[in-house]
């Protein structure tokens, strides 16, 4: 690929332009030819810089006069004899390198800081980085045609670089694409570094002067050789060691400046950032950027401190009269075109400005160690952090554990105060079931008594139907009784049962005031725990306070680097150690709480252990009662068959009772009924009356027999009667009627033995008798 050119006039221009002040201090060794050689160069300078100045004085006022002409002439034959000589001398330089670089190598500074012509740059560039024969560059074309985890970065940042360039503009031109072959070539090789923005203006910059094959070999030696890679890392900790030792000489050499952006809180990093990372290829235009490059490739990064502090002092007074906003504008509008048309002067100034490299060296290691404490701050921090985190995590872990169980503490107070009156209530009901179970004992043994009354009155037939209701109803009363005690005493007993089970999670009364008595002692602890904490916060405060009245005294920039580097590290020291103090009081109240929440947690073990003990008294106790309990039952179950067996058999007797009652009662009115037509058949047999009229006789003498004041009170004084006209001897009996009535007698004498079935048997035959 042709390398991209610029113009003729422009790159002659760039090529032989020159201060106009003095050579440095380097040439003051060189020998007598090469002073020659130098004077020579200058002069041409000079001649093409006056020439320079009329063609542009020519060009403002549009006048075509004939020394115009003249001039013009002769200025070019000056600049084609001064391109001569610089090709010529170049080209030397290009051809013997090796030997330039051995015998004359201040001599080749010099000519590198006037400028490296632009058609020489390609091969000078590759020469100065040792950069011509690299293994990498046979590996291009195989890294082409791999994948990169960057390409939609790069893609994403080529648009950005240099936007206004003829080789770059354009979304698809050449220059994007062999941009892009190169950025994406380098992030295969170099893994760890990837791809980075400031690195494809350094890479766009090669590829202006050079192929992509070349570009890329050139951009892998600055890498690797020029301290870049250590810049593009993503840590960046060569660009803050850059940035530290810029802010060192930028307080060693301007003070008042400095102190004037610390003041603004406009740090270096924000301005000078980008002067590492790209080379000041973001911040001059082409022509002034390429120079300060053409240096950078032999002495490497100095030229980017010289520059920056050159800047710093020729616009210091400007800058020390704006803010922050004013400087930041200042920086990106004024400072970058100072010197687009005199890039020596820049180059002059840089080199007046003080450089030492031990001094700068030293700052590294002071860098390095300062980085290494910071490290292992930042790691002790993590640390305390992560056991800070740690302890948290317990603490709010314990803290739980002991709401919950101080929950359930004061919820199995309440529930023990509900279980001991719901104990009361149900004792009390207790006492009324077994005082009503022990009146229904009472009333099941009068009722025993009772049937052994009624048993013992069965042999006497005549049992009013009063009594045997009141029994009755007596009965029913019992049973209603029974019923409603075995239902209460059921309901007890569920009660009971719920009770002892709610009893079992609950401590007795003993072990709760010993908890309470701990919990206050605990109480008393924590204040006292409490009130040591809010002291030494007090005291840590007030330390931190005094330490912030001391870091507000001014004046330290005006010490001497050594002091204030030492008073950094000190104000460091005291604020790292304020913090371990901190954390230490933090760590010391953690501990303590850690103790209180460990005694609270061995209370409530001890609690449960406590709780747990009586639960299994109460279940054994429980138990008794179930086993005192059944044996009662089986006692009641009991009774109530010896009750039921006794009423089943006194319903039976008294039903015989009532049976043989009315069947006595039948007997002895047919009885009556028989005896009245019996006397009457006796007074028949006695003869007729003395009166006449035997209608009235008999009328009057059934009058009188049939009277009621005549007829016996009682069965008894009938049977009497009935027996004293057997023995009447006026009137004896025939044998039949003897043993009838004799036979009447007997069943009346001895009721015990007699039936209802006999009485039955002789009236039936005696009726049969008679009708015979």
């Amino acid at each position: 690929m042709a390398s991209p050119t610029l113009s003729p006039d422009s790159s002659s221009q760039e090529a032989l332009s020159a201060p106009t002040c003095s050579p440095t201090s380097d040439s003051e060794n060189l020998s007598p030819d090469e002073l020659e050689l130098l004077a020579k160069l200058e002069e041409q300078n000079r001649l093409l810089e006056a020439d320079s100045k009329s063609m542009r004085s020519m060009n403002g006022s549009r006048r075509n006069s004939g020394s115009s002409l003249v001039s013009s002439s002769s200025a070019s034959s000056n600049l084609s004899h001064l391109e001569e000589d610089t090709w010529i001398l170049w080209g030397r330089i290009a051809n013997e390198w090796e030997e330039w670089r051995r015998r004359k190598e201040k001599l080749l500074k010099e000519l590198i800081r006037k400028g490296i012509p632009h058609h020489f740059r390609a091969i000078v560039w590759q020469l100065l980085c040792s950069a011509t024969d690299m293994p990498v560059k046979n590996q291009y074309s195989e890294l082409l045609k791999m994948s990169s985890p960057c390409e939609k970065l790069i893609r994403r940042d080529i648009a950005r670089t240099y936007p206004e360039h003829e080789f770059f503009k354009g979304q698809d031109s050449l220059g994007q694409e062999v941009l892009f072959n190169v950025m994406k070539a380098y992030s295969l090789v170099d893994r760890e570094v990837g791809y980075c923005q400031g690195s494809a203006f350094i890479v766009g910059l090669l590829l202006m002067q050079m192929p992509e094959e070349e570009a890329f070999c050139v951009f892998v030696r600055l890498m690797q050789e020029y301290r870049l890679r250590e810049l593009f890392k993503p840590s960046m900790a060569e660009l803050g060691l850059c940035i530290y030792q810029f802010e060192y000489m930028l307080q060693e050499q301007l003070p008042d400046l400095n102190a004037h952006f610390r003041s603004q809180s406009f740090h270096t990093s924000m301005y000078a950032s980008s002067w590492f990372l790209t080379l000041f290829l973001t911040t001059f235009p082409l022509p002034v950027a390429t120079r300060v490059f053409d240096i950078f490739m032999y002495e490497g990064l100095e030229i980017v401190f010289r520059v920056g502090l050159a800047l710093l002092q020729v616009n210091q007074m400007e800058l020390m009269q704006l803010d922050m906003e004013g400087m930041s504008q200042y920086f990106q509008r004024v400072i970058p075109h100072q010197f687009d048309s005199c890039p020596d002067k820049l180059v002059l100034k840089a080199y007046q400005v003080k450089y030492n490299p031990k001094k700068m060296k030293r700052l590294e290691k002071e860098y390095a160690a300062m980085k290494s404490k910071e490290m292992e701050e930042q790691i002790e921090i993590k640390r305390l952090r992560t056991e800070n985190r740690l302890l948290k995590q317990r603490i709010e872990t314990l803290e739980k554990e002991s709401a919950a169980l101080a929950d359930r503490l004061i919820q199995g107070q309440v529930t023990r105060a509900q279980e001991a009156e719901e104990n009361y209530v149900i004792k009390r009901e207790l006492a009324v079931v077994r005082q009503q179970c022990s009146s229904a004992a009472e009333d099941l043994q009068k009722a025993q008594s009772t049937i052994r009354q009624l048993q013992e009155q069965q042999e006497n037939p005549r049992l009013s139907e009063d009594f045997v209701a009141h029994l009755e109803t007596q009965l029913e009363q019992s049973r209603l009784r029974e019923t409603e005690t075995l239902g209460a005493l059921r309901e007890m007993q569920d009660k009971v049962l719920d009770m002892e089970k709610r009893n079992s999670s609950l401590p007795d009364e003993n072990n709760v005031a010993r908890l309470q008595e701990e919990l206050r002692a605990l109480k008393v602890r924590e204040g006292e725990a409490v009130a040591s904490a809010r002291e030494l916060k007090l005291q840590l405060q007030e330390l931190s306070d005094t330490w912030q009245a001391h870091l507000s005294r001014g004046g330290r920039w005006k010490e001497s680097p050594r002091k204030l580097v030492l008073g950094e590290l000190q104000d460091e020291l005291m604020s790292v150690r304020l913090r371990e103090a901190q954390a230490l009081a933090e760590g010391r109240e953690l501990r303590q709480r850690v103790v209180e929440l460990e005694t609270q947690d061995n209370i409530h073990r001890n609690l449960l252990n406590r709780v747990e003990a009586e639960r299994a008294a109460l279940q054994e106790k429980l138990q008794y009662l179930g086993a005192q309990n059944k044996g009662l039952q089986t006692q009641l179950s009991e009774s109530r068959r010896k009750q039921a067996e006794a009423e089943c058999k006194s319903k039976e007797e008294v039903m015989a009772v009532r049976l043989r009652e009315a069947d006595s009662m039948a007997a002895v009115a047919e009885m009556r009924q028989r005896i009245a037509e019996l006397e009457i058949q006796v007074r028949l047999l006695k003869g007729p009356p003395p009166f006449k009229d035997p209608l009235a006789f008999d009328g009057l003498s059934l009058t009188r027999h049939l009277d009621e004041d005549s007829l016996p009170s009682s069965d008894e004084e009938l049977l009497s009667s009935v027996g004293a006209a057997l023995q009447d001897p006026l009137y004896p009996l025939s044998p039949r009627d003897a043993r009838f009535f004799h036979r009447l007698e007997r069943p009346a004498k001895d009721s015990e033995g007699s039936s209802d079935s006999d009485v039955d048997e002789l009236a039936t035959s005696y009726s049969q008798g008679l009708d015979n």
